[in-house]
């Protein structure tokens, strides 16, 4: 599972001319699902987003010092199958890598399910499988790539 994180000072997402989900301070996920995931992957990537320290202090003296948790901020979760993409070969990127949309859909709305429960944070999200637009104003910016295939990779000193 593959998410990308935007620290943002308000997002949102339309479907057919109506805003569906929006978000005040908080993070904007993308999140790609692919044929091998897992709810180890789902849980992965939410504790690891919530737990992210990447929100400034009271102090304000870095903007690396507090979880989106300890802000009360908020979530806007999208679904992204093209987060997948490969571009190896030709000209038109391959998506053969995307779970299709009967394992997605249902592994899209537990993650959902989890961080609402798992947060206690306001959590909106897009429309699985509508064609979205999807407005944020980025905070900083602050763009964070998160691979749930990471944590089994050694860590480098």
């Amino acid at each position: 599972m593959r998410a990308i994180i935007q620290r943002v000072n308000r997002a949102s997402v339309i479907v057919d001319d109506e805003v569906v989900g929006s978000i005040s301070r908080g993070l904007c996920l993308l999140i790609g699902i692919t044929h091998e995931d897992t709810i180890d992957d789902m849980n992965y990537i939410v504790d690891k987003t919530l737990n992210m320290r990447i929100f400034p202090g009271e102090s304000g003296s870095s903007g690396f010092d507090q979880s989106v948790r300890e802000i009360s901020g908020e979530l806007l979760l999208v679904s992204q199958f093209t987060l997948y993409a490969s571009t190896r070969k030709g000209r038109r990127p391959g998506f053969t890598d995307a779970a299709h949309p009967e394992q997605a859909g249902p592994l899209f709305n537990n993650l959902v399910d989890a961080f609402r429960q798992n947060s206690g944070l306001n959590v909106a999200t897009g429309i699985f499988g509508a064609s979205m637009k999807v407005e944020i104003e980025n905070a900083g910016p602050v763009t964070i790539i998160l691979d749930s295939k990471d944590r089994h990779k050694p860590r480098k000193n």
